[in-house]
């Protein structure tokens, strides 16, 4: 069972950048696609962004696509987001996520079944 702790989040204007990491522990990290998922208040879950379990696939949500990045490290259990051009629509908490690689890849946030505590991100106009 793997645990996850995101860190990164913060208060930026728009324009700027931000990376936000997801540590993960107690499980093979590298048996796990991963995903980000953020929420904003009001509004529920969505997914952001998805990389499969050797870092080979990945798939962004339209409204953060040419923005985003995310990539991972195995060696070191670590999944990033690298966010350029911030938007205030983008102000949300974001989660990272965990899916066990035999179910096969997912943009659902349903299918994941572990979670981290979140970050919040925060773009000011």
């Amino acid at each position: 069972q793997v645990q996850l702790v995101e860190s990164g989040g913060g208060l930026v204007q728009a324009g700027g950048s931000l990376r936000l990491s997801c540590a993960a522990s107690g499980g093979s990290f590298s048996r796990y696609h991963m995903g980000w998922f953020r929420q904003a208040p009001g509004k529920e879950r969505e997914f952001v962004s998805t990389i499969n379990m050797n870092g080979g696939n990945s798939n962004y949500a339209d409204s953060v696509k040419g923005r985003f990045t995310i990539t991972r490290d195995n060696a070191k259990n670590t999944l990033y987001l690298r966010m350029n051009t911030l938007k205030p629509e983008d102000t949300a908490a974001y989660y990272c996520a965990a899916r066990n690689y035999i179910y096969g890849s997912s943009t659902n946030p349903n299918d994941y079944n572990y979670w981290g505590q979140g970050t919040q991100v925060t773009v000011s106009s």
